[in-house]
């Protein structure tokens, strides 16, 4: 046995042997409890990157610590494979989008085996293998079928040079991010997914999740934004026509001073046809983008249409109706009535064009008499002035009497309306799912049999032409009506790759089935317990994920409504940033520092400018390649940092110092196995020593605490108690035969405390202490109550001599321990707020003080 660890003989080893054994593969007949625990998967971009090593070196941690418990698990792996990268990869590199995609999903896949992760890679999928997508295809027809997809007229964002609609996220200041040419705004028939069927549900539902993070719920509750208010009639002068307009605040009604419709509403568009300035006016906002942060951040522009509104409470008062540039057809019906006074975005626009602003809330503390707003709206609560029979009254009771007035002139009714919209899945792309229909001159829209699945793409594309490549292939686009027989045409959109990962753990549970799942393999898997993934896909992803689990439930096929009971965000990876004196971006490995810890470059050794840390990104060069850690320290040492120095649901600060600290402490494990191993003269049980061994009850203890910080995702606490065990077995004195014994089944607790965390050094010190199981086999340690009793003591934290929380540790705890629990308590974070810590003063047992 080598004395020095050396971690890449190691980890190729057992790798090797775990992957003849087929020893992660989750069996579908057990008589174990059963649990499935998923991380999101990964875009097969071809390399993996350090958010792809903390995501996954995580969810390894659950599944490891899960099938020690007795579990059968489930840990699957596959690959978002569908999307604009590969036809931009297709394009630039004159490779087709088929095989860039598959080279990459071949080269993540050794990446992440290098890893050491516990994966069953028999229930591997790609969503661009037709094995998959043709199941999808399935589902959307039965989408149809029940009512849940249909085709409708709706505004996109238009590409002229590229021919193509782009994403809101694709439009850089008014113009495409890879043409540069100035986007228009376009009306194009586009497939819609009806997830407003579900907006109650899915608002309902989610504060039931209460294994999910606070901060998504809102999230999700926001993006769906129910809105309780009124549609208010306004009739229009000289007009049959009239304004129907929703709003949250029906008791500002009095403060109103005009109204203001899309440029896209019918009005405006009978309008346009008359008036050239309308036309004018039309065309330049369709000249921008289309989502709501382009439209609220952008300047607020209107043209008045020489039209006037009838105030519904008030027929004398007429009200100027504009065209303006911050209203959408796809929010309540197109129009608003604005009141100045009490919203900032109407107030601008009241400024900019000479509009009345009138009060008709008065803040509480304030005199009435001679209130009044200015420059700033005031949208708070209070009084109502100026506003006829409402006056005197609160917003709550005015909101009360305006509606029963409206009703009962026959020009309100009470409405609930949602922020949340039907889901467009149309893409004007090649490497999507394609939609399986047929346009038929006789038939209209007739849906594929489903015998004739999947559609799949064709071979031969160019992508040289401007457009989208399905619907310039003149020979893949043809086809035959499955109603009539007679020659049609294929839809040539495809479906948007969110379709594509809004139901692909369903698939892992059947993964080779011949139907998209089967009935007791959902049964048995079926929801997610633990479901891992970053933050950004609070809304999109996870809102389609369960809006498709509810749809998949009114088609027949599922009897759940949520697909997730568990769910964990991790924070970001970050590193410095660096920039030479042009301002260019540096990579890490560029960039070198002198003893007085300044800057510079490697190769001219001029001074380089440190940047503040951010989330590692390519556009800014501040990444590590997980590949050279790997080949480097190895990936035992990756995964222990990655769990280590931050609590795993914050941002973890990428340091070489402590990538290499990691290290230090794993060749520090291995020694101590090894010097343990070759002195242990029996096996004598520890169990007869006194229940006050110091050192036996620090065993114990270890063991329950990394138990309850591994249940709790505190990985960073588990990691910080496991180096305190490994402070007591050093200590003991091996020469000392009672001492030597009660190592040996320390050294046997660590290995098991450690293996989810570090598995292959693991394996190997678990031979190297004669046990003859693989570690992945055996049962979790569990700790013996009778030497846990009055053994933790409760610490208080201060920050700057506050108290900010407490924390429990051993009776005979170490500092370093002290410091890392202090630090990874959320409030006692959130009193540092990102300062810089100056010192920590730990008197032990009693306080623990950061002075920042």
């Amino acid at each position: 046995m080598d004395d020095r660890y050396n971690p890449q003989a190691i980890e190729t080893k057992w790798q090797k042997k775990w992957k003849e054994s087929n020893a992660f593969s989750a069996s579908d007949n057990s008589d174990h409890s059963d649990y499935y625990v998923l991380e999101m998967f990964p875009y097969p971009s071809g390399r993996i990157h350090m958010g792809h090593v903390r995501n996954y070196t995580m969810g390894d941690v659950v599944a490891r610590y899960k099938k020690a418990n007795g579990f059968n698990v489930l840990h699957p792996m596959g690959w978002d494979a569908f999307g604009l990268p590969a036809e931009n990869a297709a394009i630039e590199r004159s490779i087709h989008p088929r095989e860039w995609t598959y080279d990459n999903i071949k080269s993540m896949r050794e990446q992440l085996e290098r890893l050491g992760l516990a994966i069953d890679w028999s229930r591997e999928v790609a969503t661009c293998h037709p094995e998959y997508y043709k199941h999808q295809q399935q589902i959307f027809l039965d989408f149809y079928k029940n009512n849940l997809a249909y085709r409708r007229k709706s505004w996109v964002n238009w590409d002229p040079v590229d021919n193509t609609v782009l994403a809101n996220e694709q439009v850089i200041e008014g113009r495409g991010w890879r043409s540069g040419a100035l986007i228009e705004k376009k009306e194009l028939s586009q497939w819609f997914l009806r997830i407003t069927d579900f907006s109650d549900e899915l608002l309902e539902d989610i504060t039931q999740l209460s294994r999910w993070p606070e901060k998504v719920q809102l999230m999700q509750q926001n993006w769906i934004g129910k809105s309780e208010g009124a549609m208010v009639t306004f009739p229009i002068c000289d007009q049959k026509e009239s304004l129907e307009i929703f709003t949250t605040r029906p008791d500002t009604l009095f403060g109103a001073s005009f109204c203001a419709i899309s440029p896209n509403h019918p009005l405006c568009i009978e309008l346009a046809a008359e008036n050239e300035i309308i036309r004018n006016f039309i065309s330049d906002c369709n000249q921008s983008g289309t989502s709501l942060v382009d439209i609220e951040g952008g300047e607020k522009k209107g043209v008045d249409t020489g039209l006037s509104a009838i105030h519904p409470l008030d027929s004398n008062i007429q009200i100027p109706i504009y065209i303006a540039n911050f209203v959408l057809m796809e929010y309540g019906s197109g129009a608003i009535f604005g009141c100045p006074a009490h919203d900032q975005r109407d107030l601008d626009f009241a400024l900019k064009y000479n509009l009345p602003v009138i009060t008709v809330v008065c803040p509480s503390d304030k005199n009435p008499s001679n209130f009044s707003v200015k420059n700033t709206a005031f949208t708070g609560s209070g009084t109502l002035i100026n506003s006829g029979f409402l006056n005197g009254l609160n917003v709550d009771k005015a909101k009360e009497a305006v509606l029963k007035e409206l009703i009962s002139l026959g020009l309100g009714r009470a409405t609930t309306t949602y922020r949340l919209r039907d889901w467009g899945i149309s893409r004007q792309r090649y490497w999507g799912c394609p939609i399986p229909m047929v346009h038929c001159d006789r038939c209209g829209i007739v849906p594929v049999s489903i015998s004739d699945l999947p559609v799949t793409l064709p071979d031969n594309v160019d992508f040289d032409k401007p457009g989208n490549p399905l619907a310039n292939h003149t020979k893949w686009k043809k086809t035959y009506c499955p109603k009539c027989g007679k020659k049609a045409q294929r839809d040539t959109d495809t479906m948007d790759t969110f379709v594509d990962s809004s139901w692909y753990f369903l698939r892992f549970c059947s993964a080779r089935a011949d139907t998209p799942f089967l009935e007791e393999d959902l049964k048995r898997w079926m929801p997610v317990a633990q479901y891992i993934g970053g933050v950004e896909h609070a809304i999109l992803h996870l809102l389609y994920s369960r809006f498709f689990t509810r749809a998949l439930k009114r088609c027949g096929y599922l009897n759940f409504d949520e697909p997730f009971n568990g769910l964990f965000t991790q924070g970001m990876v970050c590193h410095e940033t660096y920039k030479d004196q042009n301002g260019q971006w540096m990579y890490p490995e560029e960039v070198e520092f002198d003893s007085n810890n300044s800057a510079k470059s490697v190769s001219t050794g001029e001074k380089i400018i440190v940047g503040r840390s951010e989330s590692m990104s390519k556009s800014k060069r501040n990444v590590v390649d997980p590949e050279m850690i790997i080949k480097g320290y190895g990936a035992d040492t990756a995964r222990l940092f990655m769990l280590s120095d931050s609590p795993p649901e914050r941002d973890l600060e990428w340091t070489e110092a402590g990538i290499r600290g990691a290290w230090r402490y794993l060749s520090a494990v291995w020694r101590l196995v090894l010097d343990i191993a070759k002195s242990t003269q029996n096996n004598s049980n520890v169990e007869t020593f006194e229940i006050n061994n110091k050192h036996i009850r620090a065993i114990h203890c270890a063991v329950h605490g990394v138990t309850n910080d591994l249940e709790k995702f505190h990985f960073n606490r588990a990691v910080a108690r496991i180096r305190e065990l490994t402070n007591t077995l050093q200590s003991l004195d091996l020469d000392i035969k009672e001492e030597a014994n009660i190592a040996r089944q320390g050294a046997k607790n660590l290995i098991q405390l450690l293996s989810p965390m570090v598995p292959h050094i693991a394996e190997e010190l678990w031979t190297l202490i004669g046990e003859k199981e693989s570690i992945y086999e055996t049962s979790w340690p569990v700790a013996d109550e009778k030497y846990l009793t009055n053994t933790n003591v409760t610490v208080g934290v201060q920050v700057n001599g506050k108290k900010r929380g407490v924390i429990n540790l051993p009776e005979n705890h170490d500092e370093e321990l002290a410091k890392k629990l202090a630090l990874s308590e959320t409030s006692v974070l959130r009193a540092i707020d990102g300062k810089n810590i100056k010192k920590i003063i730990v008197v032990q047992g009693k306080i623990v003080n950061i002075v920042i």
